[in-house]
Parts: structure tokens; C-alpha cells; sequence
């Protein structure tokens, strides 16, 4: 009786274990019809990372009750392999808390996981691989792996990392103005000169000036104005004669003086004569800077009066006042005054570039800036931004400007070292601006932008910067938004990142740059379209300018439905 027992229950047990592996078995021999669907597919690039998005069905009475089923995707590439995270499911007959699959009905799973990208993705496929257990029971079996998807296109990553740096601009103007004036006094009531008045130092210096002015060749006279004046006490009718009479002497003088001196620049029909009969506007300046006792009361009678008449009887009332008055303001005001305006004319553009290949040193900060623009090597260039920053410490502008050549140059150490020294000179958003190019070049995104960022009054080129960024983060319409209307390499990247292809083609259109990558992304576009004349044309000049590009079309999967044709294999092989 006891060996029967023993003999049924054993074979109980065999059929439960092979109850069990049938079950898993048959699963197992079924797993190859299983759905998947995949988003997006192929997998992409985006931010820098690769998010894969499952959905997973089985089928009605499919799924045994006890069966547990551990679902991992793995990214296969050429040398290796990357496992994505593993997700469980079981059957609803498994004391778990995982997703559940009823039996009868069959049912589905959604699975989301994102790891980051290297290249050895491009090329690649995402498989499905599972392990399954029954009840109670330790035994593993591994279903067949199962491909559903290719990986990974990544054209986010065509994106050009060039941001631009900005230079400081000049102040520097070609032709100032200048004015170069003197005077004679004359006695209450006079319009004779007096010789003191043309032996005066003042008149000596003046003279000087002219002389100075009639040898140099960058100097010219543009006018010459005679004013006469008499000062504002007495009639009126006194006053204009006086003030008239006043001209006419000053005139005589100056003119018989440029004669002897033989100005040859102080032309007769450069002059020009003004009479002003009561000057109260010169005695008005005069007495708001003079020390008078009574000024303050004096200006109010000129503000509370117009008539002249009154005003000098109001100020007569004034006793003690007009006492310092007669003294130290009306005998400056009667006088004639000779202004000559001149236009000194700054050096050619052919000096100047002489200057600064010969003496940098010799040239101002403006002239030293707005030279450098005219200099066609950036060498030279940076060599007079260099003079011009050691000659000029506290300008941020040329140390500035020495590190913006040096990005153009691709001397990012040097730039950096340049725009931290024109940080400490001044809070410039030029300059945040151009530390921002250096944080992107060394690949530190976030603070790149913080920079452009803080910077955004620098100019449409920190939206150009801000756009690289956005790419580079993914954020593609973010991009096309900081891009706007520019014809850029990159303002195309951004709309084929978003599968806007005819806005992309139109913009690549506009784009003035030759470089390989236009007609690479112009290709890209003929792949998408299945236009194979756009495909294989651009794809070639794009191979023929670029080795890089050339390789990296043989693998990238935008043109995955043309990797055996024979065109295409000429191309890239």
C-alpha cells in the first residue's frame, strides 16, 4: 500500500512538472508572434539621450495563470550591448504586485526607458528578450530573442557647434571740430583798439594757434565769426552804433593780420559778422559765475523783466550792486570776438593700416579699433588689439576683441584667459556673451546658458547661440524659435529635427556657406522624400568635401532603406 502511494504521487509530480514546462514551452514556442510596436522607430537621438517606448500584447489564452515573465529590451551594436531596464509580468494566478495579463482575455504592457547616447548606437537593434519561471518553480526559460526595432538615428548631433563671439566696436571718427577764439576789449563808449589789447598774451597764443593751423595739412578752416558787442547799460540806440562801429574795427584788425601773416586758409568768404547791441545773455553768464553780493536778486530782475530799459533802471536801483557791476561784469561785455571753427581731418585708412603694421603703438584706442577692421589677417589683427589692450588696461574693448580673434583663430585657451580679464574690467553682456562661447566649446551647457541668457541685449547673435543650445538639449522648436527668420545651418537642422522638410530645404536654400553639411542635410531631405536625384547629388558633393560625413552616412539610418543600393554604396564606400 505504502509503495503505491509513493508511486502515485510521483507520478503526479511528473505531471505537474511537465504540466508546468509545457506551459512555458508552449509560450515559448509562440513568443515570435507576439506584438510590439515601438515609438518612435527607428529610435532617435534627442537631447542627447534615447528614450524607447515599448508596447507589448498578448494574445487571448496566451498567458498562463502562474507564469511570470521578466521582458528586458537590449540595445545590440557592433562589439557589444546595452540592457535597458527589465520590466516583470505575470499571469493572474501570481501572488506578485507586477502587471497582470488575464488568460482569457489576453492584455498589454507599456514600458518607457531612456538611456544615453554614444555612437556605437547608431547601428544597432533593439531586441526583446525574456526569461520566464512557472509557479513555484526555479527553473529558467530563456525565450527566443526577438528584434523589434532599429537604432538609433542621430541627426540632432549634425548640429554645428559654432557660437559666436562678439568684437567690441569703436568710437572712432575721421574729422572732429574744433574752435579756436580770442578777443579785444574795448573803454566804455570806444571802438578803437587799444595796442595793449593787441599786444596781449592771450592774442600772442592765439596767433600761435593759427600759424599752427596754416602748416598742418589735416587742418582746415571752415568759418570765421566776427561778434560785436556792447555791453547793456545806455540807450539803446547808442549801443547799436557802439556795437557796430565795434565790427567794423575788429573786422579791419583781424583782416589786415591774416594779410601780413598770409593765412592762406582764413578765406574772405569764410567770414561771417554778428552785432549784438545789449549782450544781457553774456552778462547773464557772467554774473551767474561771478562772487557778486547781490547776484541772486540781479538774476531775478532779468527773470522778472524783458524790456531792457527796465531791466537796467531795476538793476541801477540796485546801488551797491551796480558799484561791482561797472567793475568786474560790463567791461568784459564790451568786446568784438574772433571764433575760427576748424575741421581737423583724422588719418586716411591707408595710414592708419601703415601705422599698425609699422607703430600699433602710435595709434589711439579708437583709431586701434577701427583699424583692426580694416586689416584682412586675423594675425595682424590680434597683434594691434594686443597693443592697443596693454596701452589701454582699463578699456574692456581691445582685450575683448583679443579674445574674440582668438575663437576665430580656434585658440580657446588664449580666448578665455582674454575674456575673463575683460569680465573684471567691466559687467559687459558683450562680454557674458563670450564667456558663454567658451562654457559651450568646453561642453558646459548649463552655464553656457546662464551666460547667453544674462546676455541677450548683446544682440541676435546670443539667439543664435541660445539656438545651439536648444538643439543640443533637444528642444527643437525652442531652436527654430531663437533662430527665426536666419539663414543658418543650424535654422535648418532644427526643422528637419522636427520633420519639417520643405521648410528646411527652403531655408538650406538661403544659406550662404558651401561647407559640407548643407548638402549632407540636403541629402537627408532627398532620403526622406525618396527624391534620389536630391539624395544621391548632394550626398556625393557632401562625401566629396567631408571624410567625417562620408563615414558617417554609410551608418546613419536616415538613409537606411538605401544602404544596398549599388549608388549608394559608390558613394560611401
Amino acid at each position: 500500500m505504502k509503495n503505491n502511494k509513493l508511486s502515485l504521487f510521483a507520478t503526479l509530480l511528473a505531471a505537474i512538472v511537465l504540466s508546468s514546462c509545457g506551459g512555458l514551452n508552449k509560450m515559448k514556442e509562440t513568443a515570435k508572434t507576439l506584438n510590439y510596436s515601438v515609438t518612435p522607430s527607428p529610435l532617435e537621438v534627442k537631447g542627447g539621450k534615447v528614450e524607447v517606448a515599448i508596447t507589448g500584447k498578448f494574445p487571448a489564452k496566451y498567458f498562463n495563470k502562474k507564469a511570470v515573465l521578466v521582458v528586458t529590451p537590449v540595445l545590440k551594436y557592433n562589439g557589444g550591448e546595452t540592457a535597458l531596464k527589465s520590466i516583470t509580468i505575470q499571469g493572474e494566478g501570481v501572488q506578485a504586485n507586477d502587471k497582470v495579463i488575464k488568460y482569457a482575455e489576453g492584455g498589454s504592457y507599456n514600458y518607457t526607458d531612456t538611456i544615453a547616447f554614444s555612437k556605437d548606437l547608431m547601428v544597432s537593434e533593439l531586441e526583446v528578450r525574456i526569461k520566464a519561471t512557472l509557479g513555484k518553480s526555479k527553473k529558467v526559460i530563456d525565450f527566443p530573442a526577438l528584434k523589434i526595432a532599429d537604432g538609433v538615428i542621430a541627426t540632432e548631433l549634425l548640429v554645428v557647434r559654432d557660437p559666436r563671439a562678439i568684437a567690441l566696436g569703436d568710437k572712432f571718427v575721421r574729422a572732429t571740430s574744433e574752435k579756436v577764439e580770442t578777443d579785444i576789449k574795448y573803454l566804455i563808449n570806444q571802438a578803437d583798439i587799444r595796442t595793449t589789447e593787441t599786444k596781449k598774451d592771450e592774442l600772442k597764443k592765439f596767433n600761435e594757434s593759427l600759424k599752427a593751423l596754416e602748416a598742418d595739412p589735416k587742418k582746415e578752416i571752415k568759418g570765421l565769426e566776427i561778434s560785436a558787442y556792447a555791453s547793456p547799460d545806455g540807450s539803446l540806440d547808442v549801443n547799436e552804433k557802439l556795437a557796430g562801429k565795434r565790427k567794423e574795427s575788429a573786422s579791419k584788425f583781424f583782416g589786415n593780420a591774416f594779410k601780413k601773416a598770409k593765412y592762406v586758409k582764413a578765406k574772405e568768404d569764410l567770414f561771417t559778422y554778428l552785432v549784438t547791441p545789449e549782450d544781457w545773455d553774456g552778462f547773464k553768464v557772467l554774473l551767474e559765475k561771478s562772487d557778486l553780493k547781490d547776484k541772486e536778486l540781479i538774476l531775478r530782475v532779468l527773470s522778472m523783466y524783458s524790456d531792457p530799459i527796465v531791466r537796467e533802471k531795476e538793476i541801477k536801483n540796485i546801488s551797491a550792486a551796480y558799484d561791482d557791476l561797472k567793475v568786474k561784469i560790463l567791461p568784459q561785455l564790451r568786446r568784438s570776438k574772433l571764433a575760427v571753427n576748424v575741421t581737423s581731418n583724422g588719418k586716411t585708412d591707408s595710414e592708419l593700416v601703415g601705422l599698425a603694421q609699422s607703430s600699433p603703438d602710435s595709434l589711439n584706442v579708437e583709431e586701434a579699433l577701427f583699424t583692426a577692421n580694416l586689416l584682412t589677417d586675423d594675425n595682424q589683427k590680434l597683434a594691434l588689439y594686443k597693443a592697443a589692450a596693454s596701452k589701454y588696461p582699463s578699456d574692456v574693448r581691445p582685450i575683448n576683441n583679443v579674445g574674440y580673434i582668438n575663437i576665430k583663430l580656434n585658440k580657446v585657451a588664449d580666448a578665455k584667459a582674454a575674456f575673463e580679464t575683460a569680465q573684471k574690467i567691466a559687467d559687459n553682456e558683450v562680454v557674458k556673451n563670450n564667456l558663454g562661447v567658451i562654457a559651450l566649446l568646453e561642453g558646459d551647457l548649463k552655464k553656457a546658458e546662464d551666460l547667453f541668457t544674462s546676455a541677450m541685449n548683446a544682440g541676435e547673435v546670443v539667439n543664435y547661440n541660445l539656438g545651439i543650445i536648444k538643439i543640443i538639449q533637444g528642444k527643437y522648436t525652442d531652436a527654430i524659435n531663437y533662430f527665426g527668420n536666419a539663414a543658418e545651418v543650424n535654422a535648418a537642422l532644427a526643422k528637419l529635427l522636427i520633420k519639417q522638410n520643405d521648410q528646411a530645404l527652403s531655408t538650406l536654400g538661403a544659406v550662404k556657406s558651401e561647407d559640407a553639411i548643407v548638402w549632407y542635410l540636403r541629402a537627408i531631405i532627398g532620403a526622406r522624400t525618396q527624391n534620389t536625384d536630391m539624395l544621391f547629388t548632394n550626398l556625393r558633393a557632401a562625401a566629396g568635401k567631408s571624410a567625417a560625413l562620408k563615414a558617417n552616412a554609410s551608418k546613419d539610418l536616415e538613409f537606411a532603406k538605401y544602404f544596398q543600393d549599388e549608388t549608394f554604396k559608390s558613394i560611401v564606400q
